[in-house]
């Protein structure tokens, strides 16, 4: 099936949204200063305590996200996932990189639960397990860079280099269920996702760990972090809807051809006001509350 004209203008936003991802620059625009200096406020070791505390929080969320969510298709509600995350954020700004290994997991479920919302609104059968684990990929999608190379790292790069991983992973939960978070398809699958979201979480953590931050500081970091998977999980499953109505490969070569000078307002990497404006044309065709 061809795209139509409202599908096309979807895509262009999911485009939009996926191929402008960098965390960094919304978080040096927030804190004012280039985010290269925010490196030296990482103390020594924090490298380990933040892989560590990405793995865990990976391991342990999906199930949790997840388990009182029905199938029936309903709109997201983005801004009472928001409002909780700014509140584990000021937590977290408060207390710095000790407070890390229970403020990341508390945060990546409520991440998690909102990605599988808005999933979930754009058909998303969420007690499936390929759509659970897909709602996983969202943080290694949300983990580029602006400066990546673009043949590598791309969009469907991403996600041809996570779909083995991913399929071996959801037919072990299909047979078995979730159960056993340790079972090596599950972690298979759940190391190459923690590789990616390591990237925005170290991020986060340095713009926490400057002396200015504080709580007042985690609070608008962590509003930043979800904002920043929220538009990645958008344009995900926008991708995922168009690619069951129309087929993956004619959406592919559509997304592929698109010009980014004739994307639609939104950028994910834009001012906030530009990216409102996409959003809100986007729940306009959609006939969604933003």
């Amino acid at each position: 099936m061809a795209l139509s004209t409202n599908d096309l203008a979807d895509l262009r936003y999911a485009r939009n949204l996926l191929e402008n991802v960098s965390l960094a620059g919304r978080i040096a625009n927030a804190v004012g200063a280039p985010f290269e200096r925010l490196f030296t406020a990482l103390p020594q070791g924090a490298a380990d305590a933040i892989s560590a505390a990405t793995n865990k929080a990976l391991q342990t969320g999906l199930r949790f996200a997840v388990s009182t969510m029905g199938d029936r298709h309903r709109s997201s509600v983005e801004w009472m996932h928001k409002s909780m995350v700014v509140v584990s954020g000021a937590a977290g700004g408060a207390f710095g990189l000790p407070a890390l290994a229970i403020e990341l997991p508390l945060s990546t479920v409520v991440m998690l639960r909102s990605i599988a919302d808005i999933a979930r609104s754009e058909g998303e059968l969420i007690k499936t397990p390929e759509a659970q684990l897909q709602c996983l990929e969202v943080f290694a999608l949300g983990g580029r860079q602006r400066g990546d190379n673009a043949a590598e790292t791309g969009y469907f790069a991403v996600r041809a280099a996570l779909a083995k991983a991913l399929a071996e992973a959801a037919e072990y939960i299909a047979e078995r269920g979730l159960a056993r978070e340790t079972a090596p398809a599950v972690v298979r699958f759940i190391t190459q996702v923690a590789v990616r979201f390591g990237i925005p979480v170290s991020e986060k953590v340095m713009a926490q760990s400057i002396p200015v931050a504080g709580a007042a500081g985690g609070a608008v970091i962590n509003l930043l972090f979800i904002d920043h998977f929220q538009d990645v999980a958008r344009g995900h499953f926008i991708v995922r809807r168009l690619e069951r109505t129309c087929g993956p490969d004619i959406v592919k070569e559509a997304y592929l051809g698109l010009s980014p000078d004739g994307l639609a307002p939104g950028s994910a990497g834009g001012p906030a006001s530009t990216r409102k404006a996409g959003r809100r044309q986007y729940h306009l065709r959609s006939h969604e509350p933003e």
